[in-house]
């Protein structure tokens, strides 16, 4: 048996390097993010309009990239154990430019959708679900946390950058030309970034690949068959539900209780900030209190909030505790779930199990604003979706301390099935290697 920290002739380089990609991904997750993410809430109704077509038929394109993001999650995440980030990411950002230019051109809804199937895929190879796997290869797990967190928080800000600068954008320019400029700072950002600074770790680039790629195989159907990932994905896919539910119907539930729009759209505006405090508090507390017991307590703020919003909502004051609660838990699943991840199953083959992980919970985010606007349309108020919201959370938090008491077959992962932080098996050596 072996940890999965870098031995201590390649410490020192790996964690150099690791710092540069950490700087890298922290400057094209936010353009990233900014261009291919948040810039079509933006551009909804402008290309609604000037396709003549329905803002919903527009949303129906962003939800099918969602789909085929969702998709591409678990083959994206068995060649980042195989072959690196590198690669991967390099041809993920210049199908994304790719895309943004294909998008300016669009004529008809159908075209829409391909060019927005497409457009999903490059976010799986491009975004945090291929970044985060590469530094989770390239720090141990005393570093590994500040390293995500030093991308997340950066890119945290890209949709306070760049909703703004779309904005701007489009109206100066129209939006096929503000399209156009988004794949130029994207293509000739994210490109060249990845190509030169992105790379494997010395040590996974020395292994053997075969014995690496069957060790990883194992460790794949292992991880399926134990009971504390599918509640560690319930939990993960109630939350995101959550998160993306309220991102959608927030706006609407504060100005049908008598707000002013300007007041809801500032005030929802607050979780993209509160979610860079969540991700910092969790980061500031984590060597105080075990992980899964401050996740599942912010979770369970999170309902609480999610329930007490009917109550609260009717005066300024309200609305905005209620949102600042909430909001404290909108970023960490980013930042928790590598960390619970790699601490249970190592590195070997986290890409791939974070891969599978990601598919469940990137259906749930295109699948909940749907069910929720089923439960607005059948109910006539917001309370039986807020309701929902809150019993999602609950849920979260109930499947990460079931996921932390729920034992494993003895020897899977560790003895009696438990497994210290960053431990693995070390992989079987070559087939022409001597086992005296």
């Amino acid at each position: 048996m072996t940890t999965t920290n870098p031995p201590a002739a390649d410490r020192g380089r790996r964690v150099f390097h690791g710092w540069w990609i950490v700087t890298t991904f922290a400057i094209t997750q936010t353009i990233g993010y900014g261009s291919l993410y948040y810039a079509f809430a933006v551009l909804l109704h402008p290309v609604a309009t000037d396709l003549r077509t329905s803002p919903a038929v527009v949303t129906g394109a962003f939800t099918t990239a969602i789909l085929a993001q969702a998709v591409a999650a678990v083959p994206v995440g068995r060649w980042l154990d195989r072959h690196g980030g590198r690669a991967l990411m390099t041809t993920g950002a210049v199908l994304g430019a790719g895309m943004l230019i294909a998008w300016s051109q669009v004529r008809t809804a159908g075209q829409l959708y391909l060019i927005f199937a497409g457009l999903g895929v490059a976010m799986a190879m491009a975004l945090y679900e291929a970044a985060t796997p590469v530094l989770v290869s390239w720090f141990d797990a005393t570093r590994r946390p500040k390293a995500i967190l030093g991308m997340i928080v950066v890119a945290g800000f890209a949709s306070t950058i760049f909703m703004p600068l779309t904005g701007w954008l489009n109206d100066r320019h129209g939006w096929r030309t503000t399209l156009l400029i988004l794949a130029v700072l994207y293509g000739t950002v994210a490109v060249p970034l990845h190509l030169l600074v992105v790379r494997r770790p010395p040590v996974a680039a020395r292994e053997s690949r075969h014995s690496a790629s069957a060790y990883r195989r194992t460790l794949i159907r292992a991880a399926i068959r134990d009971s504390r990932f599918w509640w560690l994905a319930a939990a993960f896919v109630a939350h995101a539900a959550a998160m993306t539910t309220m991102t959608v119907h927030l706006v609407g539930y504060l100005t049908s209780r008598g707000h002013p729009a300007t007041f809801a759209a500032t005030i929802a505006g607050l979780l993209g900030v509160l979610s860079v405090t969540g991700r910092l508090l969790l980061t500031a507390t984590g060597r105080r209190v075990r992980l899964h017991r401050l996740v599942a307590a912010i979770f369970a703020l999170q309902a609480a909030a999610a329930l007490s919003l009917p109550l609260l909502a009717g005066t300024r004051p309200g609305a905005i505790l209620a949102v600042v609660a909430f909001g404290l838990g909108f970023g960490i699943s980013s930042l928790a779930t590598p960390q619970l991840l790699a601490d249970r199953y190592g590195t070997t083959a986290y890409a791939s199990i974070a891969g599978t992980l990601a598919a469940f919970v990137t259906f749930a985010k295109a699948g909940a604003p749907l069910a929720a606007a089923g439960l607005l349309s059948s109910s006539g108020g917001y309370l039986v979706a807020l309701t929902a919201i809150g019993g999602a959370c609950l849920v979260a938090a109930g499947g990460i301390l079931i996921r932390a008491a729920t034992p494993s077959p003895a020897g899977r992962f560790g003895v009696k099935g438990r497994a210290p932080a960053s431990y693995e098996p070390r992989p079987p050596p070559p087939e022409h290697t001597s086992r005296t």
